[in-house]
C-alpha cells in the first residue's frame, strides 16, 4: 500500500430496478472540497498513464468495466517511496480510490469491454499542474501486462 493513498469500500444499493452506487458526500470524511467532477473512458486493453498532479486530490471509482489503476510513489521522503501499487477495481470490488498529490497514477481497461471511471477531484482541472509521461516511459518501474487478480 501507497502511503497517503486511502481505498475505501463504497456501497451499492441494488433491487430488481437496478442500482445506486455511492461515491461522495459533502460529510464523507474523504472529502475536502469540490473541484470538479468528471468521467474517463479506457477502451479495451488500452492504457491512460502516466500522471502525476501539483496540486489535486484524486477520488477514483470505476462507474463501469474492470480497471487496473496503477500507482507510483517517486516521493523521496515516503515511507514507500520507489514503491508500485495495483489495485483492481470493478463493480465487483466497488471502492472509491483517493490519490493524493504528487503520486503518479494510470489505468487499463481489463477486459474486452471499455471501462468508465469517475473522479471526484477537490480542485477543477488545471493543465498547468498536472505532468505526463507515456505509459511505456522507462522511468517507472511497471509493465503494463495483465497481473493476476
Amino acid at each position: 500500500m501507497i502511503d497517503d493513498v486511502i481505498i475505501t469500500k463504497k456501497k451499492q444499493i441494488l433491487d430488481d430496478r437496478g442500482k445506486v452506487m455511492h461515491m461522495m458526500r459533502n460529510d464523507d470524511p474523504l472529502f475536502r472540497e469540490f473541484g470538479e467532477i468528471y468521467f474517463s473512458t479506457v477502451y479495451p486493453n488500452k492504457v491512460k498513464a502516466w500522471h502525476i498532479h501539483k496540486k489535486m486530490t484524486l477520488n477514483y471509482v470505476v462507474v463501469s468495466g474492470n480497471i487496473k489503476l496503477v500507482l507510483y510513489d517517486d516521493r523521496k521522503k515516503s515511507k514507500t517511496f520507489g514503491k508500485v501499487q495495483e489495485i483492481f477495481l470493478s463493480n465487483e470490488n466497488y471502492c472509491i480510490v483517493t490519490v493524493p498529490p504528487f503520486i503518479w497514477n494510470g489505468f487499463k481497461s481489463t477486459d474486452d469491454k471499455s471501462a468508465i471511471i469517475a473522479n471526484c477531484s477537490d480542485i477543477p482541472h488545471d493543465p498547468e499542474e498536472i505532468i505526463r509521461k507515456p505509459f511505456n516511459d522507462a522511468y517507472f518501474p511497471y509493465s503494463w501486462d495483465l497481473k493476476a487478480k
